[in-house]
């Protein structure tokens, strides 16, 4: 079966939660805090979701929701557009898929000449980092306060905006 890729759709909210739990929870013991936290920012976006700005990508399989990227544009601030919610499902993890999404996300971003692109994430994980590398992120900072409670140290991931960006948004 393939993947299709679509936008919202009823239940993409608790589905996205679902696999961002399933890993931080299990692989990084992130709990209530953490959760609630990413129910309630998604939320938010997606209650102020600008649909020709912003980006809510989620990936199926079948019903499945296999991954998902999001890029809040309208309210990514003075650093640019601000990249959320990237995860892939374990099964779909060394696919490719977390390429197609993040590829799709920048060439969003660049559409809409959204500027710079910001992420924020944490120390240790390795595959996403190398990934966000090889699309021209750069680590800005690095601090140890830790949003998420987790007892991680804090990073944030930066591509600046390509060279025809204009800077009016």
């Amino acid at each position: 079966m393939q993947i299709t890729f679509a936008g919202y759709k009823p239940g993409a909210l608790a589905s996205v939660l679902g696999l961002h739990m399933e890993y931080y929870a299990r692989d990084w013991g992130f709990g209530l805090a953490f959760e609630t936290k990413v129910a309630a920012e998604m939320a938010d976006f997606l209650g102020r979701f600008d649909r020709y700005r912003d980006l809510f990508l989620t990936a199926w399989r079948g019903e499945q929701l296999v991954g998902s990227v999001s890029l809040d544009v309208s309210g990514g601030g003075d650093a640019g557009a601000h990249l959320r919610w990237f995860v892939v499902s374990d099964g779909e993890r060394g696919s490719g898929l977390g390429k197609q999404l993040l590829a799709r996300a920048i060439s969003h971003s660049d559409s809409v000449a959204a500027g710079p692109i910001w992420l924020t994430t944490f120390a240790g994980l390795d595959a996403a980092r190398a990934l966000y590398e090889q699309f021209g992120f750069g680590l800005e900072k690095q601090e140890s306060s830790d949003q998420w409670q987790g007892g991680v140290s804090e990073q944030m991931f930066v591509r600046p905006a390509p060279s025809f960006y204009s800077g009016e948004l």
